[in-house]
């Protein structure tokens, strides 16, 4: 790999921490925002598996950079020896970045040059515990308190389910990685039909490798890893969400046919598998289009540059156009 390109994964030097970790699956609770667990855990899972890669706090003028979208400036452009990697999660694109990296396989149909990769899992996760046997009793949300249906937040929905003979835990940011004590997970943003095409699938990949059902909405995120009726109970209402958690309640083998598929499922997830896509991106797409972009003529590059800020231009003018019409 001596003849690899330098490759920086760019964290703002505002945004460093002293105590940032310098290992990769370890709980730290600014995981739970984009710019640490895209930007600084790819780096230190690429780090640990030997790919060499530089974490940086200032932007290079050499090399392929590879950033969140919050930590590119959206009027920032590639210089004749950069190509730009923009970590677009839940946003729109970097306008001039020369490739983006999504965490939606459907999104990546929506832009040119654009890759799925998958979100790293909750980092320090501590699954069910074993002596918990065929206890089915917390059930439990992990997640923003704003993405989470109106409905699930009302008292009714957790009266419903204390008359079931259980417990509906909203889990606090700084206990996302402990699920010792929860029998199953419910996480639905909105129950009406919705693809949320930008969003990943993690709340999955963390049932899974929890070793918890997980009752969730119809996302194509979850769509697109779904392979059985057991990777995760799909529900468009409160009724259905009852319904599912009355099925898991009474049945006992159904929660231990699902706790079973998701050690299988979650291996396909483990961060060594992640790394595998990282290395593959990277040396398989990143290099190559790199390579392209610095052997070009510089009037192409300028091309490149005008036809990125026109579309600006043509975006800008059909949301002024759309706004009014709205």
């Amino acid at each position: 790999m001596t003849d690899l390109p330098p490759i920086y994964f760019y964290l703002p030097q505002e945004n460093w921490r002293n105590d940032m970790p310098n290992k990769p699956d370890v709980y730290w609770e600014e995981f739970g925002r984009g710019i640490y667990c895209w930007t600084l855990q790819t780096y230190l899972y690429l780090k640990a598996d030997g790919f060499p890669c530089t974490l940086v706090g200032t932007m290079p003028d050499e090399g392929i950079v590879i950033a969140h979208r919050d930590s590119f400036d959206y009027e920032l452009r590639p210089t004749s020896k950069v190509l730009m990697v923009c970590i677009k999660p839940d946003r729109n694109p970097h306008p001039y970045a020369q490739l983006q990296v999504v965490q939606n396989p459907q999104d990546a149909k929506n832009f040119r040059n654009s890759y799925y990769i998958p979100l790293w899992r909750q980092p320090g996760l501590i699954p069910r515990h074993p002596e918990r046997g065929d206890r089915f009793e917390n059930i439990g949300y992990f997640g923003i308190n704003s993405n989470l249906a109106p409905e699930l937040k009302a008292a009714s929905w957790s009266k419903q389910l204390e008359e079931l003979g259980l417990n509906w835990q909203i889990i606090p940011r700084n206990r996302w990685y402990d699920y010792s004590n929860i029998d199953a997970v419910v996480a639905v943003r909105n129950f009406q039909q919705q693809d949320y095409t930008q969003k990943p699938a993690t709340k999955l990949y963390n049932a899974w490798q929890a070793g918890v059902p997980a009752i969730l909405g119809k996302e194509s995120a979850f769509h697109s890893e779904r392979k059985s009726e057991f990777d995760y109970f799909e529900v468009s209402s409160v009724e259905d969400a009852i319904n599912v958690l009355k099925r898991l309640r009474d049945n006992p083998k159904l929660c231990e046919k699902v706790r079973e598929n998701g050690k299988v499922r979650g291996q396909e997830i483990e961060p060594q598998n992640v790394v595998r896509q990282w290395r593959s991106f990277l040396t398989d797409a990143a290099i190559p289009k790199y390579q392209e972009w610095c052997s070009s003529y510089l009037w192409r590059q300028q091309l490149y540059l005008q036809v990125c800020y026109f579309q600006i231009k043509v975006d800008a003018t059909y949301n002024r156009i759309y706004s009014f019409f709205k």
